[in-house]
């Protein structure tokens, strides 16, 4: 069993020869490479992570243009579906008020003949409220003047007391939703009589040179 001696410290091993100043030196030097080394791990693992974060926001930055562009698309999706399913209401009650529009003439005739009494006149009276809840509007009155866009001539007449073609008659009125005319007004026209507006002329200035010929006419400078 061997002792050992107490106060004895481990030397670096020193070349045969060296000086203990050379000793020293290589110490130190040992010393100084041993904290070189954590540094430089240090740095590149900086250099590692600022790289990863790049790569995360650019990573971010593409979902997020993806995710816009979705959000757009869907928002269009949703507009055009919206779109159309007013479309297809609006023509399936139009198709449907189409189809009344015989019963509403009936219904119109029976009242001008005094014959919407009793049962029959309270269904009328519903069959009407449905259809204006329903956005169906009537329109053609006597009086008004002929639009060709929502107006159907059928007949066709000359009055000296209009002065321009004008409806004198409903035959059937008109029916429109919204801005849509589902049919036109069929009338009666009436334009002004021909010759009418040269005699109304020849008239007036008759009458203001019989007002000049009362007067003693124009006096002489």
């Amino acid at each position: 069993m061997t002792e050992e001696t107490p106060g004895f410290e481990e030397k670096p091993d020193v070349p045969s020869g060296a000086t203990p100043e050379d000793a020293e030196s290589k110490a130190a030097s040992s010393a100084s490479a041993e904290g070189a080394a954590p540094a430089g791990d240090a740095t590149a693992q900086n250099a590692g992570l600022v790289a990863q974060l790049d790569q995360v926001r650019t990573a971010l930055g593409e979902r997020t243009v993806d995710l816009q562009r979705l959000q757009a698309e869907y928002q269009n999706y949703r507009r055009r579906v919206e779109r159309d399913r007013v479309a297809v209401r609006e023509v399936a009650i139009a198709n449907l008020l189409t189809e009344l529009l015989p019963v509403l003439d009936d219904i119109g005739r029976a009242r001008e003949h005094g014959e919407l009494v009793g049962g029959f006149k309270s269904v009328a009276e519903s069959t009407e409220t449905v259809a204006a809840k329903m956005g169906l509007q009537q329109f053609g009155k006597e009086g008004e003047p002929f639009d060709p866009t929502i107006h159907e001539a059928l007949m066709h007449s000359y009055a000296p007391d209009v002065t321009e073609t004008t409806c004198v008659a409903i035959l059937q009125p008109g029916y429109r939703i919204g801005e849509r005319t589902i049919r036109p007004a069929r009338v009666a026209v009436a334009e002004p009589q021909p010759g009418a507006q040269t005699v109304k002329a020849e008239g007036a200035d008759e009458g203001a040179a019989a007002d000049d010929k009362e007067s003693g006419g124009p006096e002489e400078g």
